[in-house]
């Protein structure tokens, strides 16, 4: 019978988090996604790039939203078993309060270790490959970039402006090229775009082309020639940022003093952000059976207790800032050596006082 409380709680609980996490993902991921629309209307990327990018990145909200959802999961079915008064019949089959603790303290330790393997692996995996995908595609929505009267940067090193365009016939072009170290400039009559599955080529028509090389110039005039822009990368970030290395890298970083052949750890930002991404990754988690130590205490009191509303109202808002701290003081964690040390105990210190009091408080009624 004790065993089919349990099972019937933490199913209650499951279907609540599963639900609501994967409803708040969706919402998160369809602002995200259309923040993230720049990548086709200014960096010239395809629909394609662009739907393969914003989904990778989905498994990365599934870890920042994790924590307050579980929150929310928890808290709520505890105040409906409480309100219908279920719990008040699993204390009646002799189900100790001490003993529903540990069990949900039991499961949420489960949940901290799934949310450390999402954070640890998944996440900055997924990442990763995002900002691959970002590197290796070319701007293949480049012709609907090109607007009348307007200077067009999509490409780093390459300005080009069009003063007609019509359909990928434009005329009047000037193209500002310093992607190969020297600076180039072109101005041809009128021009057109023509692609392939393997090439996308610029054809200009009647133009110059001035080559300005240290303190040489040199200039030559044409009837056509074809200015490849297949090989073109765009403005986007394409170094991958800290939180999308894996955690083997980032071990190195502190171990080895190198945290990739271009980026050296030795430098105190970046081996701040790795420390920093490191305890994200592996300690922040244990905030999640602290939560849910909090949450256990609106059946601790009891809804017969005159002030129940204002206790849940309490616990709700001092679970919240709770994980509002979290969030916050992880920036601050690594400033010193006494605010790491404190970062790392204080969660522990503040459960172990909680789980003692709520042991009192249960023996004690």
């Amino acid at each position: 019978m004790k065993k089919l409380v349990f099972i019937k709680f933490i199913k209650d609980v499951l279907i609540f988090f599963i639900s609501s996490i994967m409803i708040m993902g969706l919402i998160v991921w369809t602002l995200q996604a259309v923040n993230y629309f720049d990548f086709v209307s200014e960096d010239g990327h395809g629909l394609k790039v662009y739907f393969a990018y914003t989904l990778l990145n989905f498994p990365k909200i599934i870890h920042r939203i994790l924590p307050f959802m579980f929150f929310i999961s928890l808290f709520s079915t505890i105040i409906k078993y409480e309100i219908n008064n279920q719990l008040s019949i699993f204390w009646m089959n002799g189900v100790s309060k001490i003993r529903f603790i540990n069990f949900v303290l039991f499961f949420s330790i489960i949940l901290m270790l799934i949310q450390i393997i999402l954070g640890s692996y998944f996440s900055p995996m997924s990442q990763l490959k995002a900002r691959n995908l970002i590197k290796e595609s070319n701007i293949d929505f480049f012709t609907s970039l090109i607007k009348e009267g307007k200077f067009i940067n999509a490409v780093k090193g390459l300005t080009i402006y069009i003063e007609q365009k019509e359909s990928e016939n434009f005329s009047n072009i000037f193209i500002d090229d310093s992607t190969k170290g020297l600076s180039r400039m072109i101005y041809a009559e009128s021009g057109t775009i023509t692609s392939d599955q393997k090439n996308k080529k610029f054809i200009l028509f009647d133009g110059k082309v001035i080559n300005i090389d240290k303190n040489r110039i040199n200039t030559f005039e044409f009837d056509q020639i074809n200015f490849n822009l297949h090989s073109f990368g765009s403005n986007s970030i394409i170094t991958p940022k800290i939180q999308e290395l894996n955690s083997i890298n980032l071990f190195d970083c502190l171990i080895d003093a190198k945290l990739t052949s271009e980026r050296i750890c030795e430098d105190e930002e970046i081996l701040s952000e790795t420390k920093q991404e490191l305890l994200k990754r592996f300690f922040k988690p244990i905030y999640i059976p602290l939560i849910a130590m909090l949450c256990c205490f609106l059946f601790i009191s009891g809804k017969y207790k005159p002030n129940y509303n204002n206790i849940k109202r309490y616990i709700f808002l001092i679970i919240f800032l709770l994980i509002i701290i979290s969030e916050t003081s992880l920036r601050y964690s690594t400033s010193s050596n006494i605010s790491l040390i404190l970062y790392l105990f204080t969660p522990f210190l503040i459960f172990l006082i909680l789980y003692a009091f709520s042991y009192y408080k249960i023996n004690n009624v």
